[in-house]
């Protein structure tokens, strides 16, 4: 509610991103943030809109005709704790069985 209040106050719209979250700016441009589109979540944020809300441009991709370069993959979500999870081979939660150890390590015993 605070932030609704804040936003209707000072803010003023900057623009959208295709994830339907909503960009402001404090008249004077010294405050930037994000009204979310559901869950807010960080990583929700596309890289054209993240380099605007951090001040590394002045313009936002709204006003600059911002296009990914060929080589950038398609914004994704943080899968971290889901079924999504980036889980490395030897994992204990990947899939399959873990190798078996090489013999190059002696475990630690006390004494």
């Amino acid at each position: 509610m605070g932030t609704r209040f804040w936003t209707w106050r000072k803010g003023v719209r900057v623009g959208d991103d295709a994830f339907g979250n909503t960009y402001y700016q404090e008249r004077g441009g010294k405050r930037r943030w994000v009204i979310y589109n559901g869950v807010a979540e960080a990583s929700k944020i596309p890289p054209g809109w993240h380099g605007w809300m951090h001040f590394r441009t002045d313009v936002p991709p709204s006003e600059d005709g911002y296009k990914p370069h060929a080589w950038e993959k398609p914004h994704r979500e943080n899968m971290t704790g889901t079924s999504e999870a980036y889980r490395p081979k030897g994992s204990i939660l990947a899939e399959g069985t873990r190798p078996r150890s090489t013999g190059d390590y002696d475990a630690w015993t006390p004494g």
